[in-house]
Order: C-alpha cells, then sequence, then structure tokens
C-alpha cells in the first residue's frame, strides 16, 4: 500500500525503491534538450521519472515525469488506484449531506471528524526549505535549472510552481499553479489567467487601491500538495487543507521571510515577493498543454524579494506539449475527485471523462441517467454554470450505460444517435486564455452534443431502435462448447 509523503524526496525514494526513477548523469542542457528526452518518454508510456543530476550552469538536480504515469500519480496521492479517492471523498461527502442517526454511527462519525480535523494545515517554526535565505543582491533565478522548453518559447518558464495569494478582501487563501517566465535574475511573469482565483486576488486589490499583492512560490514541495495546487476546488476550499484530507496528514506550513504567508515547509525552494498590481509586460508566447504555442500577452509581474531553499535542494518541473504530456495523468486524478462534486448538484451523472486529445478543459463527456425530455441540455447548461467547467468547449452527453473512458463506444454513439439540427446546442460565454481558436480573446461559443437514446418530445417521430446483441442463452452455450471448436 503507498503511503503519504512529507515531502518531494521522500517521494523520490519511494520511487526509487521501486525501479521508478531514472538518474541522468550525463551533462543536460535546460535549453531544449530536457524537454526532448521528457517528452519522448512521457509519449513511449510507463517509462520513469527523471532525475538529471548535472544540468548545464546549474549546481541543482532537476526531476521531472513524477506524475506521467497512472500508477505514480496514484501513488503520489496515497492510494494504489485513483478511484479509491473517490470513495474516500464520497464518505466525507455523504457524511455531511446525511448526518448520523445511530449511537454506533455517530461514534464513528466523531472519529472520522477528528480525523479530518487533525489534518488541517499546521504552522511550524523552523523548515527545511528555509535552511539557506537570498536577499538582495544574493538573489538570482539563473542559479536555477529553469527549462526553456520549445524552441518558440519567449524565454525560460517555472512550469510547476505553488503560487500561494491571499485574497485582500476576506484574507482566504488560494493556492494555484501558474506558468511564470523568467524575465530577469529578480523578476517574472505571472501568468494568471482571468478565471483564476490569482488573478481575481489582483482584482480585489485594485479596486480597494493596492499597490501590491504578496505573493510566495513554492517549488517542490510533496506530490499531493502539488496536485492539490492544480485542482479547481470549489470557492472557499484551502488547498493545503484539501491536500491533508488527500494525504490523510497535515501539510506542515512555515510563515515566509518576507511576505505576510505561509508555505510548506519541506518545499525545496521558495520565491517571496509581491505582484506589482500597476505594472504589465509582455509575456510568453510559450508551448502550452494545448499542444499550441500561445500568443505573447500583457501579464502581471512578479518581483522576487527573497529565495528561500533547503541547502541541496531539487528543483521540480513539467513539460507541456501537445497530449498526452505529464499534466494529462495530474488532470486525470482531477477528473476522479470532481465525479462525485459534480454529482452533489447533478446526482443524475454517472461518469465523466475529460480525455488527453481535450486537454482536460476543451471536451467533456458526460454519462447521465436520462428521465426526460431536455435532460441532457439541462446537464450541458448546468455544467457550463460550474466554476472552471464554464470553460468547457464541448460537452457530450450519453446514456447511464454507455462506458464513457472508452472513446471508441462513445464515438459510435455520438455518430449513430444525433441529428444534428436537433441535438447540437450552441452557447456564447467565456472560454480560456489560451484557446486560440475562439473569435475573440476569453470569449466565445461552445457546444454540446445530445448523443442520448431520444424519448417521446424530442422531436423524433420513430421509435428508438435497440443495440444490437447476442441474447445470454447462447453466449453462455458458445462458452461452454467453445472447446470442441477447436479455435
Amino acid at each position: 500500500m503507498p503511503q503519504s509523503f512529507n515531502s518531494l524526496r521522500d517521494y523520490l525514494t519511494f520511487l526509487e525503491q521501486r525501479g521508478q526513477i531514472h538518474r541522468v548523469t550525463a551533462e543536460v542542457d535546460w535549453d531544449l534538450e530536457v524537454t526532448q528526452i521528457a517528452d519522448v518518454l512521457i509519449k513511449e508510456g510507463n517509462k520513469p521519472a527523471l532525475l538529471f543530476e548535472n544540468i548545464k550552469d546549474s549546481s541543482m538536480p532537476l526531476c521531472i515525469n513524477l506524475f506521467g504515469t497512472t500508477d505514480r500519480m496514484a501513488w503520489a496521492l496515497g492510494v494504489d488506484d485513483l478511484d479509491e479517492l473517490v470513495v474516500r471523498l464520497q464518505k466525507i461527502l455523504n457524511m455531511a449531506q446525511s448526518p448520523p442517526t445511530g449511537w454506533m454511527e455517530k461514534i464513528r462519525a466523531l472519529g472520522d471528524l477528528a480525523k479530518i480535523a487533525s489534518n488541517q494545515p499546521k504552522v511550524v517554526q523552523n523548515a527545511p526549505c528555509q535552511e539557506v535565505v537570498l536577499t538582495g543582491e544574493d538573489i538570482d533565478l539563473f542559479e536555477l535549472p529553469i527549462l526553456k522548453c520549445w524552441p518558440d518559447d519567449a524565454g525560460r518558464f517555472i512550469t510547476l510552481p505553488l503560487v500561494v495569494t491571499r485574497d485582500p478582501d476576506t484574507g482566504s487563501r488560494n493556492v494555484g499553479i501558474y506558468r511564470m517566465q523568467v524575465f530577469d535574475k529578480k523578476t517574472t511573469g505571472m501568468h494568471w489567467q482571468t478565471h483564476k482565483v490569482g488573478a481575481q486576488h489582483e482584482r480585489s486589490g485594485k479596486t480597494k487601491g493596492l499597490r501590491r499583492l504578496e505573493a510566495a512560490v513554492a517549488l517542490g514541495s510533496d506530490p499531493a500538495t502539488i496536485w492539490a495546487g492544480s485542482v479547481p476546488f470549489p470557492p472557499g476550499i484551502d488547498e493545503f487543507a484539501a491536500a491533508g484530507l488527500i494525504r490523510e496528514k497535515s501539510v506542515e506550513l512555515v510563515r515566509c521571510k518576507t511576505v505576510d504567508l505561509e508555505v510548506p515547509a519541506h518545499a525545496e525552494i521558495i520565491l517571496e515577493g509581491y505582484v506589482d498590481l500597476d505594472e504589465r509586460q509582455l509575456e510568453g508566447p510559450f508551448g502550452d498543454h494545448t499542444g499550441y504555442y500561445s500568443q505573447a500577452e500583457m501579464y502581471s509581474v512578479f518581483h522576487i524579494t527573497a529565495i528561500t531553499r533547503r541547502s541541496d535542494s531539487i528543483y521540480p518541473t513539467i513539460v507541456v506539449g501537445r497530449p498526452p504530456s505529464e499534466d494529462y495523468f495530474m488532470g486525470k486524478a482531477t477528473e476522479r475527485i470532481m465525479l462525485p462534486l459534480l454529482q452533489l448538484v447533478l446526482p443524475e451523472v454517472q461518469d465523466i471523462n475529460m480525455p488527453a486529445e481535450g486537454v482536460f478543459h476543451n471536451l467533456l463527456i458526460v454519462s447521465i441517467k436520462k428521465e426526460y425530455p431536455g435532460h441532457a441540455q439541462k446537464v450541458m447548461h448546468a455544467i457550463w454554470g460550474l466554476g472552471l467547467l464554464q470553460l468547457t468547449k464541448l460537452i457530450v452527453v450519453v446514456d447511464e450505460f454507455v462506458d464513457v473512458q472508452d472513446l471508441s463506444e462513445v464515438a459510435w454513439r455520438v455518430t449513430n444517435n444525433i441529428d444534428a439540427r436537433r441535438d447540437l446546442s450552441f452557447v456564447d460565454g467565456p472560454v480560456d486564455d489560451l484557446d486560440h481558436a475562439s473569435s475573440g480573446w476569453r470569449y466565445g461559443s461552445k457546444a454540446g452534443i445530445d448523443a442520448t437514446r431520444k424519448l417521446k418530445g424530442e422531436e423524433s417521430s420513430r421509435d428508438w431502435p435497440d443495440d444490437v446483441v447476442m441474447s445470454e442463452t447462447i453466449k453462455g452455450m458458445v462458452e461452454r462448447r467453445w472447446g470442441e471448436y477447436g479455435l
């Protein structure tokens, strides 16, 4: 049974014990070479994570492809199978929805609640991530083995940062992953897109008349906390608390040296600083997870006031590009944990799939227990009204008996079950910042496809045919006689 991990290096040790780490001792260039090596391995499938021990121009080792298989993604979250996370979350949600009644149920619930409470973040006084403290002229981002990933990238990009900010209005914390282009030794871009919480904090700061928004960036936290930073949790959920629930162990935090924020104590590297709310700089292009270069746009600028780190720190990174890439496996874990949350508001939903080809937010396939005419359209519009699911470009709705994880079956159902005029729905609304195909930046058209069986009242004058399947009697007989056929 996998375990929860306090740090990135605990996870690396775990992977090495299972033959899931390959150490590269030859000198490798941060400029494109690391990307090519990692991309080849990830697309071949079931290849080990990589620890580069000799990166050009840096004394710091670099690790990549930590999450690049289904097994490694599950192990990172302390389970053997990602569906175990669904069961764990459903238990918590059921407890919230249906309070226990009997004495034994109440006693068990008290134990569960105590366990949840014990997994909340804890602030400590001393931390490995502050063994070395660099300020002033000692700050130099170029000492880190930050990658230039693709030939037309505008420069070197930090691709796996946990960016911590605080809401100027409520004081609530947010942790998100936003790429950061290195501009010079002390400044980077902060690519928090319009619909992300970091951008909301920036807008709140401007409304209050603030000149700066403090921010801290954790590089190389434990794997569950890294993943939690990538998840579009519902508003009000603290990512560090969520990571504690997933790990079933508190995330230890430490207060930063130069800003009023807390960061994971066992991280490898911390960048402390602020975003100037009156400043913008051209950021990009960048070879993105869509498989296309995102265009250069004006984005916020992050100024570093301190770098703290372990004395023997390891730099973690990720490469995105044409799917499947490593972020696909992180997205599939998010998909699994999103299912029970979606079912809270849409109980008719049976399963969802966000395939690699849809780069997570471009395609959502959902199976429903259909009960009335227009049910598929109701689900589409409800999904477009839920958080970052509002950005989904294409929603495909199928019946409950369809395996949404089987793209061949989905394609068969879609191409056979639709009348284009009746079953395609179009809406206009917000789209992802990175969507290059939309009619405008951040705004465009989205579509829904109703590939369910049609009921009376759904503009179908003909009876719906049955699937072609063999009778169970004949299937059983053939299975018993298989040996007689000499096949």
